[in-house]
């Protein structure tokens, strides 16, 4: 177990993997027309809007056992990305760029005024650099195992270790990236369970593999590897990361950074960056897990951004 972080903002909150998570996804769903895509999201509570945003290879069902916490106090909203969950799913290769229009168009279309943003994955990059062209529009940001710096941009293939250097230049490799990412659908039958610390139940296989089952509609998991800022490219997102380095260090917003042990992207051993860069920074420990850590620990998580909320 890592040491505790002494910063005076963090909150401890340490107990084994709770309980079996529910599977079921008790929200009607909703879409709305964003960009000339339907895009669908999920809404629960009432009061301020609290906006939900996964990454790759997942969709709005990661944040099923955590709207609740939100809900009971908040307006709660989580959507699929473009091409994700029951999205439209368009031929055409949808970039950081391209779901980056969609995230402005749909808070400006649901009118979210001081939206809290709760980010995972490539959510997180995308939340960033929302509240950094609008930081009048956020509240808060509360943000896990993220795309962010310092983990990235990666300076090469070599840096990220042998392993896990070796897979994503196959990821992007136009002849192996189709095979293993289309044909093989390694992110949803092996990364996904491979990050994940408890069997899936068969419902939640369900859920995660519906919106991939032809292979016609898994173009977003070509593009998201790709979109990695590795050995200089793309340009425009080792950029993006060093934006939101800047921003990190600039802003005034409310952070709360949930780690858990022991992680992928945000590790315990990244904690002091954090906390040497946000000055509003509010750390909590959700116990055990990798990456996909809503799956391991929703209850504690809820719990934490809950309390963190009623803080705000």
């Amino acid at each position: 177990m890592p040491e505790t972080p002494t910063e005076q903002h963090t909150e401890q909150i340490s107990e084994p993997l709770s309980p079996q998570p529910d599977s079921a996804f008790p929200f009607a769903s909703r879409f709305i027309a964003v960009n000339g895509h339907n895009i669908h999201y999920v809404e629960q509570g009432s009061g301020q809007p609290v906006l939900f945003i996964h990454g790759c290879p997942t969709s709005s069902y990661l944040w099923r056992n955590i709207i609740p916490f939100v809900s009971s106090s908040q307006r709660a909203i989580a959507f699929d990305l473009i091409a994700m969950g029951q999205s439209d799913k368009p031929a055409q290769a949808q970039d950081f760029a391209a779901n980056y229009l969609i995230l402005e168009g749909l808070i400006e279309l649901l009118q979210l005024d001081n939206v809290t943003l709760v980010l995972h994955d490539w959510g997180a990059a995308l939340g960033f650099e929302y509240a950094r062209n609008h930081p009048d529009q956020v509240k808060a940001i509360a943000f896990m195992e993220g795309v962010l710096p310092p983990m990235f941009p990666q300076p090469s293939y070599a840096a990220m270790g042998e392993e896990m250097g070796e897979l994503f230049k196959a990821y992007r490799d136009p002849v192996q990236g189709v095979e293993l990412l289309v044909n093989q659908h390694v992110f949803i039958e092996k990364t996904l369970p491979h990050f994940i610390q408890r069997p899936l139940a068969q419902q939640a296989w369900h859920k995660y593999r519906a919106p991939f089952i032809n292979k016609a509609d898994r173009t977003a998991l070509l593009v998201w590897p790709k979109e990695l800022p590795i050995a200089g490219e793309p340009a425009s997102n080792v950029q993006l990361m060093a934006n939101i380095e800047q921003f990190m260090g600039e802003s005034e917003h409310p952070m709360l950074l949930i780690y858990a042990n022991p992680g992928t992207l945000i590790p315990p051993q990244m904690l002091p960056w954090y906390q040497a860069r946000i000055q509003n920074l509010t750390i909590a420990y959700a116990g055990q897990g990798t990456h996909f850590i809503q799956e391991d620990q929703p209850a504690l998580i809820g719990q934490a951004i809950a309390n963190w909320l009623a803080a705000c």
